[in-house]
C-alpha cells in the first residue's frame, strides 16, 4: 500500500488567522497518526507563516511514525532543520509571495546550492527528497545530486485530471526514478477524487497530502478525514 503523509500545514494556517494557540498542528499530527497515516509532513517557510519552529521541535519530540520536513535552501532553515533531524526533509522552492508551493524545484538552476544542502542533511542522517516537476532529464539530474527520493509535482494532474499526458509524464517520470534507485513520492493537489490514479502507479511509495483532508476534515473530523483517505490508498 502506499504509504500516507499527512501534511498539517492548514491546521496551522487557522491558528495564524488569529494569531492564537488553537488549532495546536501538534494536537492535529496526534489525531493523524491515531488514524493509521504514515507520517506527518510540514513546511518551514522562511517567514514561519504558518507552521512555526515551536511546532517542529514538538513534532519531533512526540511523533511516533516519520516526520518530513518541507524546507528552501535558506541557510538558517537548512541549519535548523539540521539541528532537529527528521527521518527526512523535502526541498522545495519558495517565493515569500507565493500562496502554496508554485512548481517543482529548478535543480538545474540551483545546483550550487543543493550540492551544498543536500550533503549536509544527509550528513545528519536525514533523507532527502526533491519537489520537481515529472520530467525524466529532472529524475536523472536528481540522482547524480544525490537525492534518495523524489516527490513528483502532481499539480498539473490535479487540475487536468483526466489528461492523458499528465499521467504519461508521471508514470515515466516515476519508472525512470525506480530505475535509478530513488523513491518515488508523489504530492500536491491531490485529493478524494483523484488520488485513485496514483494508486494504479506501482512505482509510487508515498503520497503527502494536507488540503484536501484538512478540508474534508472540517466536515467529518480529521480522525475520519484521514481514514477516508487511507481507505483510497488500499
Amino acid at each position: 500500500m502506499i504509504r500516507l503523509g499527512v501534511n498539517v500545514d492548514h491546521i496551522a494556517t487557522i491558528r495564524e488567522a488569529r494569531r492564537t494557540v488553537i488549532p495546536d498542528p501538534v494536537e492535529a499530527a496526534l489525531i493523524a497518526e491515531r488514524a493509521g497515516c504514515d507520517g506527518i509532513t510540514a513546511h518551514l517557510r522562511q517567514d514561519e507563516r504558518h507552521i512555526k519552529r515551536r511546532d517542529i521541535e514538538l513534532f519531533r519530540e512526540i511523533i511516533k511514525t516519520k516526520l518530513n520536513i518541507e524546507l528552501s535552501t535558506t541557510p538558517g532553515i537548512v541549519s535548523f532543520v539540521k539541528r532537529i533531524k527528521p527521518d527526512w526533509a523535502c526541498l522545495v522552492p519558495e517565493r515569500i509571495e507565493e500562496i502554496t508551493t508554485e512548481g517543482g524545484l529548478d535543480i538545474f538552476k540551483q545546483e550550487k546550492e543543493l550540492k551544498k544542502v543536500i550533503p549536509e542533511l544527509k550528513g545528519k542522517g536525514i533523507k532527502v527528497t526533491l519537489f520537481i516537476e515529472p520530467e525524466k532529464n529532472i529524475v536523472e539530474k536528481a540522482k547524480e545530486l544525490g537525492s534518495d527520493a523524489i516527490e513528483i509535482n502532481t499539480k498539473s494532474y490535479g487540475l487536468r485530471p483526466d489528461s492523458k499526458r499528465e499521467i504519461k509524464r508521471i508514470i515515466e517520470s516515476a519508472k525512470r526514478a525506480k530505475s535509478l534507485g530513488l523513491e518515488v513520492h508523489a504530492g500536491h493537489d491531490l485529493n478524494y477524487r483523484n488520488l485513485y490514479r496514483m494508486t494504479e502507479i506501482e512505482e509510487i511509495e508515498e503520497v503527502n497530502i494536507g488540503h484536501s483532508i484538512i478540508a474534508r476534515a472540517i466536515f467529518v473530523g480529521l480522525e475520519r478525514a484521514v481514514k477516508e483517505m487511507l481507505e483510497i490508498l488500499r
